[in-house]
């Protein structure tokens, strides 16, 4: 409910709110966002559809887990070669299944020419 709320104000309500009900099990996580809340607090400067297709399309998160999660089942390796092979297989076997287009990407993309058009105009 944080990164849906419309405004900063109710995504720091939403915060309080998830704080009240969990930092008793869990007190790290609402630590954490409210640490970092000055860099959180720069994806509220955009609209909800640019909004939704930065917190959904994090792809170097989700590759991470895919390399952590390959990894971890193996703990030791016999050379450099095999934890490269194993990275390589986990990559190429989760790049298959990464096939979900973003949600309103016409929309975030066109947002985006008009915002950052010198910095996009080499790579579109």
């Amino acid at each position: 409910a944080i990164y849906q709320a419309s405004t900063e104000e109710n995504a720091l309500k939403s915060l309080d709110i998830f704080c009240d009900q969990w930092n008793h099990q869990y007190p790290k996580i609402g630590e954490s966002w409210r640490a970092n809340w000055e860099n959180i607090r720069t994806i509220f400067s955009y609209p909800a559809e640019i909004r939704h297709a930065i917190y959904t399309t994090n792809a170097i998160e989700s590759l991470n887990s895919v390399i952590r999660h390959s990894t971890k089942k193996r703990k030791i390796f016999s050379s450099d070669d095999s934890v490269k092979k194993v990275i390589y297989l986990a990559t190429s076997n989760a790049a298959k299944k990464w096939t979900m287009p973003i949600q309103n990407r016409r929309l975030a993309m066109n947002w985006f020419t008009i915002q950052f058009d010198d910095r996009l105009k080499d790579h579109l």
